[in-house]
């Protein structure tokens, strides 16, 4: 069977797509927003939502939206019903079960993770869905866990040539050894702190001060076991979608204008005025290529596949410094990377459409590598 007769088959019918969506991170409230979009988007007539909300505890719910904690205007339109569902690593049946009824089991054709933060888009349900035989959109499990990790992740962009600012990490084992007076000679002021393996800027402090320090670090240990200590990079806020497996397309760029010290949890989610998304990035037509080209190259070395956003700061008039990577971006109402491919041109709809499709296509291709040696006769 070649690649695209596995897609057709699945194509014949209408696809089972599984929102996955909640989880145990910080980030769970976003993802709520995130997951209604995305089941908004979906087109009906070809493919059949299949809602599954995972609580903070981390145990899965079919049709479970009222009891994950936002107001019914801003939460999933669900059936209400509490049935505890899972997969079985190592069965391809591609089989939800009903814990309780496991008779009463589901196909699923494809899983949709709306997941952001550790335990949902740092590689362990990505790993956790390959063990199960499921397609699932986005990065697999190499590139969602260095994504995640930002000290490993600047590690190999610096490796690979591509610029990224001046950086410490800071464990619970060596933070005595990272007196601010220190820190301060290394990366002058001010700095950011922020946990390793977290996004939406939760746990992110601007610090300028000895007792500023302290509390940052106390309150980004709080969601890590690691931190991360930047130099402040005065310039301007640039991010770039990127979609695709081994032949991606990357977006025309926007651009975060923050009114905040910097683009905080509450300028993202909760100040409506917090920030202007400037959509397209007011750049020159220089620019942006290059933009783009850093994006798809921040891509590639980190393994990535499906869909990532990249940050990238542009200092004076043409210095570009990768900030970061997001493999499971925000998909809510006012989130750049839906907003960034609408303006280049796919609608939401058109672009969940396309990361299905990606994953059905890597998922195929998966299934015809070999898993045994066999001796020649």
């Amino acid at each position: 069977m070649t690649p695209n007769q596995g897609i057709c088959e699945v194509m014949s019918k209408k696809i089972r797509v599984a929102i996955l969506f909640g989880g145990q991170s910080a980030e769970h409230e976003v993802s709520l927003r995130s997951a209604k979009t995305v089941v908004e988007a979906l087109d009906k007539t070809k493919y059949e939502p299949l809602l599954i909300g995972i609580d903070h505890s981390g145990q899965w719910h079919l049709d479970d939206g009222t009891r994950l904690g936002l107001p019914p205007a801003e939460c999933l339109t669900l059936a209400g019903t509490t049935q505890e569902v899972g997969l079985i690593p190592g069965q391809k049946t591609q089989h939800l079960v009903n814990l309780a009824q496991p008779q009463n089991s589901l196909n699923i054709d494809v899983v949709f993770p709306v997941l952001h933060g550790p335990m949902g888009e740092d590689g362990t349900v990505q790993g956790f869905l390959k063990l199960a035989h499921l397609p699932f959109v986005g990065c697999g499990v190499l590139g969602s866990a260095v994504g995640m990790d930002k000290d490993v992740m600047k590690r190999l962009l610096r490796e690979a040539g591509i610029p990224v600012g001046n950086f410490l990490v800071c464990t619970r084992h060596n933070r005595q050894e990272l007196a601010f007076a220190r820190v301060q000679h290394i990366l002058g002021t001010p700095i950011f702190i922020k946990p390793a393996n977290l996004g939406s800027s939760v746990g992110v402090h601007r610090v300028e001060d000895e007792a500023q320090f302290i509390a940052a670090l106390d309150d980004a240990f709080l969601y890590d076991r690691k931190v991360l200590i930047e130099e402040f990079i005065q310039g301007r806020e640039i991010e770039c979608a990127v979609l695709g497996n081994q032949d991606p397309l990357a977006s025309i760029p926007g651009e975060i204008i923050p009114r905040h010290k910097f683009y905080s949890y509450d300028a993202k989610y909760t100040d409506e005025q917090g920030a202007i998304l400037e959509i397209p990035a007011q750049l020159t037509p220089a620019i942006v290529i290059k933009v783009q080209q850093l994006a798809l190259a921040t891509f590639k070395v980190l393994c990535c596949e499906g869909l990532a956003r990249v940050d990238i700061f542009l200092r004076g008039e043409d210095e570009l410094l990768v900030n970061e990577i997001n493999t499971l971006p925000g998909f809510t109402s006012i989130s750049m990377y839906p907003k960034l491919w609408e303006i280049s041109g796919l609608s939401n709809s058109e672009l969940v459409d396309r990361l299905i499709t990606l994953a059905l296509e890597r998922f195929t291709q998966e299934q015809q590598l070999k898993t045994s040696v066999q001796a020649k006769p």
